[in-house]
């Protein structure tokens, strides 16, 4: 079993460092790309809302290692296809390397596959050799094993880099269980460039372990990278700073 200094190290790199607030500043902006490079080396990107990404590419350069990532339709879903293509296109335009996307869920959930299909395809067309595209089914809200299986497996089929499970505004959001169900479906898709990302609700770094120990089970221990695996998360850096530093704990309450 590995130590807690050696998850955080794993981790660390993993981690997409994630302020999408509601009352989110320019301010707070800059402190989280600061926050975002470490004495131990830095996360693998912030996430943010789109109206801040052109701030940060300015703030990061073009060649900076940590890559900026935005959400679209988020976090309901129900957004106008067109819209949200436009709002992506924006995005990227503005400096963005990474697009999360809420999947129509709650079309899903009623029996619309064919929406959050097109939906997918639309912004994968959009991202298409400009950005990853990373899909948020949003599992807590979807409930049914099966259904969440579907969602992933739909989200894959159209293109997405990563499936994803939560945008972190729901009651549930990321949970062991269905990151079992989610990465399964990924080894039985069978491409293994493609990614997983668990989001909302992990904050320590033992909690960051169950889900790398569950990736290594399913998909291999030489599987997880930054270009295969993120964190979604605001406040786990603290715990893995605190690991790093041989502290027993950091964590703090709360966080996306």
């Amino acid at each position: 079993m590995a130590s807690r200094k050696e998850t955080a190290s794993r981790a660390l790199g993993l981690i997409d460092l994630t302020n999408l607030n509601d009352d989110c500043t320019p301010e707070d902006i800059d402190a989280l790309i600061d926050q975002a490079q470490t004495h131990f080396g830095h996360v693998a990107a912030i996430c943010i809302w789109p109206r801040f990404v052109a701030q940060a590419r300015k703030r990061l350069g073009d060649d900076s290692d940590i890559r900026i990532a935005t959400v679209v339709n988020f976090p309901s879903g129900d957004g106008d296809e067109r819209s949200v293509m436009h709002e992506t296109k924006d995005a990227v335009a503005d400096g963005a390397d990474e697009i999360d996307l809420v999947i129509p869920f709650r079309a899903l959930a009623a029996g619309d596959e064919a929406k959050a299909r097109s939906m997918v395809a639309t912004i994968r067309a959009a991202t298409e050799g400009v950005a990853l595209l990373k899909v948020i089914i949003e599992a807590g809200e979807l409930k049914k094993p099966a259904l969440i299986e579907k969602a992933s497996r739909i989200a894959l089929e159209e293109g997405a880099d990563f499936i994803k499970t939560s945008t972190g505004k729901v009651a549930v959001n990321a949970t062991p269980e269905t990151a079992g169900i989610m990465l399964t479906v990924l080894k039985d898709f069978g491409d293994e460039k493609r990614g997983f990302k668990p989001a909302g609700g992990i904050r320590t770094v033992e909690e960051a372990g169950q889900y790398l120990a569950l990736a290594d089970q399913i998909l291999g221990g030489d599987w997880v990278s930054a270009k295969t695996f993120r964190f979604g998360a605001s406040s786990l850096l603290k715990d893995v700073l605190a690991a790093l530093s041989g502290e027993e704990t950091g964590a703090s309450d709360g966080g996306y």
